[in-house]
Parts: structure tokens; C-alpha cells; sequence
């Protein structure tokens, strides 16, 4: 190579090459630069808000099992007695039906009878608290309005004097634990009677629109 007509010396070649080398190098570097992909905006948006409806999903089934297991623990806890409430049943069921046996007149001439009566009756009130304590209950049949979810009908009475579908008899008494019927009260049902009305709804408000 020349300059002005001259030769270059090896020197100030090596040094012509040197000033162009940082030039050569930058260019493949600024190519790499402006072909990089850029980033689609849309598409990060959509995941983004996919994983935030995946997110709300999981926290909301993870809610609902936290309430379905404080549920069943609750009902664990009030029903985990009712096996042994039911066999508890038998003996109120002998109490009553021995009371029951005793002819009112065989009590009221015998004072050691008198004394054994009241021994049971007192006994039972007890288990009656006991149970009730517990959440047992009695269902109160007798007079009442016939309720399948309570009662079963063992038989029907004709009686011309009550309202058809009314418990004129109870065979056994029934009982609930909690909010579940425990055992539902055996009873004679009136038929023949007058028919019970249904129970009118209540009456509208008057509107204020003309």
C-alpha cells in the first residue's frame, strides 16, 4: 500500500490496520442487536392473566375444602355419639314402659312401691337431662300435626273429633340428635276427621303505582 505515492513502512501499516480492526468488529455486533426478537406484549399479558385465574382458583377450592373440613370436624364432634345415644334409648324406652305397668290405685296403697316408683321416675328425668345435655331431644308427638321427617304412622284411628293427619297416639317416643332425626317416634294417626287448610299465604302490599 501507497500514500501519496510512498511506500508504508511495516510499521505504519500495522498501524492503518489497527485504527480499521475497532470498526470491522462493532459492525457484526450492532447486526446481532437490531435482529434480536422483541418481546411479544400480548402474549405476556394473556399468561399472565392466565396464571393470576389459576391463582384465584386455587385459593378459592382451597377456601371452600378449609370450610368443608371445619364442617365435617363440627359434625364429627355433635354425631359421633349417636350410636351410643341410640343403645342409651333402650333403657329410657324400659323405664317408660315399667312406669307405664304400674297401676296408678297399686301405688297409691302400697308406700314401698310408692318409693320404688318414684326412684324410676326420678332416674329418668335424670337420663332425660343427660341426653338432652348431649343434644338428644325428645320429639314432642303427641297432638301434633303428623310430620313425615319426624313421625312414622304405625296405624290410623278413626276420630270424627280431630283434624285429619293429627297424632292422637304415640307407640314410641322418638328422638333427634342435633339437627338429625335420631330415631322417629312410632304413632297412631286420626282419619276421618275434618281436613286441615292449607295455610293461606300473606297477603300482598298494595302498590304504590297507579
Amino acid at each position: 500500500m501507497t500514500t501519496s505515492g510512498h511506500p508504508l513502512n511495516p510499521e505504519q501499516a500495522a498501524e492503518t490496520a489497527a485504527d480499521a480492526a475497532p470498526a470491522d468488529r462493532a459492525a457484526p455486533a450492532d447486526a446481532t442487536q437490531a435482529s434480536a426478537p422483541q418481546p411479544n406484549l400480548e402474549a405476556l399479558a394473556a399468561e399472565a392473566a392466565d396464571l393470576r385465574d389459576k391463582l384465584l382458583r386455587t385459593l378459592a377450592e382451597m377456601e371452600n375444602l378449609r370450610r368443608r373440613t371445619e364442617r365435617e370436624v363440627a359434625d364429627a364432634k355433635s354425631y359421633a355419639i349417636a350410636a351410643f345415644a341410640r343403645d342409651v334409648l333402650n333403657v329410657a324406652d324400659n323405664m317408660e314402659r315399667a312406669l307405664a305397668a304400674v297401676p296408678a290405685d297399686a301405688v297409691s296403697g302400697d308406700a314401698a312401691l310408692t318409693t320404688l316408683v318414684e326412684g324410676v321416675e326420678l332416674t329418668e328425668r335424670e337420663l332425660a337431662k343427660t341426653l338432652e345435655k348431649h343434644g338428644v331431644r325428645r320429639v314432642e308427638a303427641a297432638g301434633g300435626k303428623f310430620d313425615p321427617n319426624l313421625h312414622q304412622a304405625m296405624f290410623e284411628i278413626p276420630n270424627p273429633d280431630v283434624p285429619t293427619g293429627t297424632v292422637v297416639q304415640v307407640v314410641q317416643t322418638g328422638y333427634v340428635l342435633g339437627e338429625r332425626i335420631l330415631r322417629p317416634a312410632l304413632v297412631g294417626v286420626a282419619k276421618g276427621g275434618p281436613k286441615v287448610a292449607p295455610e293461606a299465604p300473606p297477603p300482598s302490599e298494595p302498590s304504590d303505582r297507579g
